[in-house]
C-alpha cells in the first residue's frame, strides 16, 4: 500500500448531503479535511425528489443553517418553487419547502466546497477504513492508495452493498448507474459492527412534452418566498408550479394482477421499507379499498424536460411501468425518461453510536446520514454537520457537541437514533419533538447562534446582530404587556373590520394581540414602537405574546427534562452491578451506555421505577 504524503485531520467518505455538511463544517473549524466521493459530478446529487424541506424537515434545514451549514443557502440559490406548509395549523408546525433545480443544486454545492481553503476533494472508491488498536488511522481506495487521518466520517448513503431492483432484474449499485461499495460492509462486520438492511425507492421521471397538464390541477408557489438561509438576501430563480392528479382503480388492478413480478412481493427484497412513504405495490396490497392515490408532478429543473412523478414509485418491470403510468388521467401518452426502481442497502444499527455519532467500537470513526438508518436529504445534512462538528471537537480537544431534545429537532433525531435505534428508515416528524412549540423555524437563530459563535461557525458581526434582535424582542414584549389601548371609534372600527369584539375600557396591547383574529398590525396601528421593528422581530413578539400560556407550560416541562439531563452517568459506570434492576434493563443500559439519567429514561422498556433505582445507585 502507498500512502499520500499529506496527513489529514478528517476524511469524509461520501459526497452526498451528509458528507457535504461534514466536510464543510470541519474545514470551517480549521481542520485539514479530505472529501472522497465516487463521482465528482454527483456531489450533492438528488436521486429522489429534487426538493428540500417540508414538515419537520424544514426545521432541520434552518437548524443546519443556524450552525453555519450550507444546505439552506444552496437550496435558496437553486430553488424553483417555495411553499410554506401547514399554514392553517399552529405556528409550531409551519415548515418551509422548496422544489429545486437538481442540476443547479449540485453545481452550486460543488462550487462552494471547492472554494473552502482547508478542504481537498478527490474522486475515488474507498474500500477500507484503516484501524489500528481500535482507533481509526485513515482509508484505502480501490487502487490501494491510502490517506492518513485522525478521524473518519462515513457518509456513504445507500451505497453500502447497494442493490437496485427493477422487476426481476437486480443490479449492484449505490444508485442507478453508480458503483456500490461492497467492501466497506465486510470491513465493518470484521470490526464488530452489527448491520441491518433497508429499502427505499424512487418514482419514474416523465417527459414533460408528453403530459397533458390540463387534466391535472395546478399547485402554485408562494408569491413572497421565505428563504431558508439568513445569507440569502435577494434574487429568486424562475418559480415553476407543480401539478396534482390521481391514480384510479385500473392502476390498483394492474399492480395486483402482476404483483409477483415486483421484487417487494417475490421475496427478492429483504430490506425494511418506510411505512410513511410506501411504493405503489404496498399501497395496492395494503389499501385495496382505496381506489385513488395522489400523484404530484414536479419539475426537476428549469432547463430540463424531466418531471418527477411523486406517488408513482414502484419496482415493477419496465413493460408494466409503461402500462401503469399511462393509466393515470393525463399521462395516457407519457414517455418514461427514467424508470422507477427500488434500492436495498446496508446500514449500521445506530445503537452502536455515541450521542456524538462517534462509534462506540472504533475511536475516531463517525457515521452520518442514511448509513445510520435515516431517510431524507435533510436528516442526512443534520447528521453531517453534527458528526463534522464532533469529529473536529475531538481533534481540537473541545467538549462534545450535543444538543438535547429541548434545543433542536436534530437533537431529537440523534437522541432517538442512539437511544431507541430504528428498524425502518427514520424520518423526522414534528410529532417526534415533545417541545416543538419551542423549536420553531422562526426562532432557530435565537436558539442556536450562541452555540455556533462559540464554535467559530458564524462571525461576531452576525452574532451581535442576533443578540441585538433578541434584546429588541424582549424589550417589545415588556412594552406591549404594560401599554394600554383606550377605546375609541377608530379602535373599535378597526376591531370590527377584523371580526373582533369591540372594547369598552382600556385594554393592554398584549391582550388584544392574544386574540386569534388579530396580528401585530394592531400594535403598529395604535401603539407603534418608535424604534420601528423589522418584520422578523414583530413576528417573534406576536408569537411569544399570543402563545404565552402554552410557552410557559412547555418551559416548565423542559425544566423537568433538564433536571434529569443534568444527572450524568460516568462513562465507565457498570450497569450490571446496579442492585434492583432487571437483567433485561441492565443489558439494555450496558448496550446503549446512556450518558445521563434523561437518556436512560428514554430507553425502550425502562420504567420510572428503574430510573429511581438507577438514581439511588448513582448517588452512592
Amino acid at each position: 500500500m502507498s500512502f499520500y504524503q499529506k496527513k489529514y485531520d478528517i476524511i469524509v467518505i461520501g459526497g452526498g448531503h451528509s458528507g457535504c455538511e461534514s466536510a464543510s463544517v470541519a474545514s470551517k473549524m480549521g481542520l485539514s479535511t479530505l472529501l472522497v466521493t465516487l463521482d465528482l459530478d454527483k456531489i450533492a446529487a438528488m436521486p429522489c425528489s429534487p426538493s428540500i424541506g417540508g414538515t419537520a424537515k424544514g426545521q432541520l434545514v434552518k437548524e443546519v443553517d443556524a450552525l453555519g451549514g450550507i444546505m439552506g443557502f444552496i437550496s435558496d440559490s437553486s430553488a424553483i418553487q417555495y411553499k410554506t406548509l401547514n399554514t392553517k395549523k399552529g405556528i409550531a408546525v409551519h415548515s418551509t419547502r422548496t422544489q429545486n433545480d437538481k442540476s443547479l443544486y449540485h453545481i452550486k454545492m460543488k462550487s462552494y466546497l471547492e472554494s473552502l481553503k482547508n478542504l481537498d476533494i478527490k474522486q475515488g472508491l474507498v474500500e477500507e477504513i484503516i484501524v489500528e488498536n481500535g482507533e481509526v488511522k485513515g482509508v484505502r481506495d480501490n487502487t490501494n492508495f491510502c490517506y492518513r487521518a485522525k478521524a473518519v466520517i462515513l457518509a456513504a448513503g445507500t451505497f453500502l452493498d447497494g442493490v437496485v431492483h427493477i422487476g426481476e432484474k437486480s443490479i449492484s449499485a449505490g444508485r442507478m448507474g453508480e458503483f456500490a461499495s461492497n467492501n466497506i460492509p465486510k470491513i465493518l462486520k470484521k470490526l464488530g459492527f452489527q448491520l441491518g438492511r433497508m429499502k427505499t425507492g424512487t418514482p419514474p421521471r416523465l417527459d414533460k412534452s408528453t403530459i397533458d397538464f390540463s387534466k391535472f390541477t395546478e399547485h402554485t408557489y408562494d408569491k413572497e418566498p421565505k428563504f431558508f438561509s439568513y445569507r440569502s438576501v435577494d434574487g429568486v430563480n424562475l418559480q415553476l408550479p407543480s401539478y396534482i392528479g390521481y391514480t384510479n382503480e385500473k392502476n390498483i388492478k394492474l399492480i395486483l394482477d402482476n404483483i409477483k413480478k415486483s421484487p417487494l412481493y417475490s421475496g427478492t427484497i429483504k430490506g425494511v421499507s418506510a411505512r410513511y412513504c410506501p411504493s405503489f405495490e404496498d399501497k395496492a396490497v395494503k389499501f385495496p379499498h382505496r381506489l385513488e392515490h395522489r400523484v404530484v408532478l414536479e419539475p426537476e429543473g428549469i432547463n430540463t424536460k424531466e418531471i418527477y412523478a411523486s406517488g408513482l414509485g414502484n419496482s415493477m418491470p419496465p413493460e408494466i411501468q409503461y402500462k401503469f403510468v399511462r393509466l393515470v388521467k393525463g399521462l395516457e401518452e407519457a414517455e418514461i425518461m427514467r424508470f422507477a426502481y427500488a434500492i436495498e442497502y446496508d446500514y449500521i444499527i445506530p445503537l452502536q453510536l455515541k450521542p456524538t455519532l462517534e462509534t462506540k467500537t472504533i475511536k475516531g470513526l463517525f457515521t452520518a446520514g442514511q448509513v445510520n438508518g435515516t431517510s431524507g436529504y435533510e436528516e442526512a445534512a443534520a447528521q453531517g454537520i453534527w458528526a463534522g462538528i464532533n469529529a473536529s471537537c475531538k481533534i481540537l480537544k473541545l467538549p462534545p457537541f450535543i444538543l438535547d431534545r429541548a434545543q433542536s429537532y436534530m437533537g431529537v433525531m440523534v437522541d432517538d437514533l442512539v437511544t431507541k435505534g430504528t428498524k425502518e428508515p427514520y424520518r423526522m416528524f414534528t410529532s417526534r419533538a415533545e417541545y416543538r412549540l419551542m423549536l420553531r423555524e422562526d426562532n432557530v437563530y435565537l436558539r442556536l447562534s450562541e452555540i455556533a459563535f462559540k464554535l467559530g461557525l458564524i462571525d461576531s458581526l452576525r452574532f451581535e446582530e442576533i443578540k441585538e434582535r433578541k434584546k429588541e424582542i424582549e424589550s417589545e414584549i415588556k412594552r406591549v404587556n404594560k401599554t394600554f389601548i383606550k377605546p375609541s371609534n377608530v379602535v373599535n372600527n378597526y376591531l370590527k373590520n377584523k371580526n373582533s369584539n369591540e372594547i369598552k375600557n382600556g385594554v393592554l396591547a398584549a391582550q388584544l394581540l392574544k386574540r386569534a383574529e388579530l396580528d401585530y398590525g394592531v400594535i403598529d396601528e395604535f401603539c407603534k414602537n418608535p424604534k420601528n421593528l423589522n418584520d422578523i422581530s414583530k413576528k417573534q413578539v406576536e408569537i411569544e405574546v399570543k402563545y404565552e400560556g402554552y410557552i410557559k407550560r412547555q418551559k416548565q416541562e423542559i425544566k423537568k427534562f433538564k433536571d434529569l439531563e443534568k444527572i450524568k452517568i460516568p462513562e465507565k459506570f457498570d450497569f450490571k452491578k446496579v442492585y434492583g434492576l432487571s437483567n433485561e434493563i441492565k443489558e439494555k443500559f450496558h448496550k446503549i451506555k446512556p450518558i445521563n439519567l434523561g437518556q436512560a429514561s428514554r430507553v425502550e422498556g425502562v420504567t420510572p421505577a428503574a430510573i429511581s433505582v438507577l438514581m439511588i445507585n448513582l448517588k452512592k
